[in-house]
């Protein structure tokens, strides 16, 4: 059995455990605190010398970090990765976009105000902007379509649900952004996750 060591308030930690339940996969899931630094201790260290979650341990022994990169492993034969070749690659290039222009903002933000309790006073003014900006061009790509690439669920959906779904956590509101709210809704049906 694979096992995971995950933190269940992260959501790129619920990205694994969504793929993995939508694909029927069972998992070894080991919870992991961290704000108690559990991700810091010599044994974890060991298995993802980065320090973070999530992290695959395969039943070989080797282990995957990333969350995009985990999820990949275990969609690898799925419908959750699109067989043309265009589409595959749009969906990596929104798995890109998902870890460089959305989750630096909007989890971030989050992590701060809902996790470690800052006030909105004490946060980096771009955090907000940013955020909105990546919320912004979300909306503008989902209003032709169902989902980031075309009509089928696609990891590419997984990946940004999990922060996305969050967002009022953060400070943001998605009451502006209408094919977006719908957009979750999607995700979360095709998914089998409860709002």
């Amino acid at each position: 059995m694979l096992t995971v060591y995950g933190d269940h308030k992260s959501g790129n930690c619920l990205k694994v455990a969504w793929v993995a339940a939508h694909l029927g996969i069972d998992l070894d899931w080991r919870e992991v605190d961290i704000l108690k630094g559990e991700t810091r201790t010599p044994g974890f260290l060991a298995l993802n010398p980065d320090g973070r979650v999530p992290t695959l341990v395969l039943e070989d022994g080797r282990s995957l970090a990333e969350s995009n990169a985990i999820i990949g492993y275990l969609a690898r034969d799925s419908a959750l990765i699109p067989a043309d070749a265009f589409a595959r690659a749009k969906m990596r290039q929104w798995l890109f976009w998902e870890q460089y222009s959305h989750e630096p903002y909007i989890a971030v933000r989050r992590f701060q105000l809902f996790y470690l309790g800052r006030t909105e006073a004490e946060l980096e003014p771009k955090l907000f902007e940013r955020g909105h900006a990546a919320l912004a061009l979300m909306e503008g790509a989902l209003a032709d379509r169902p989902f980031l690439v075309g009509s089928d669920l696609s990891l590419a959906d997984v990946a940004l649900v999990a922060y996305t779904r969050l967002a009022h956590e953060g400070g943001f509101d998605l009451a502006p952004y209408p094919a977006l709210r719908a957009w979750i809704n999607r995700v979360e049906a095709g998914l089998g996750v409860a709002s």
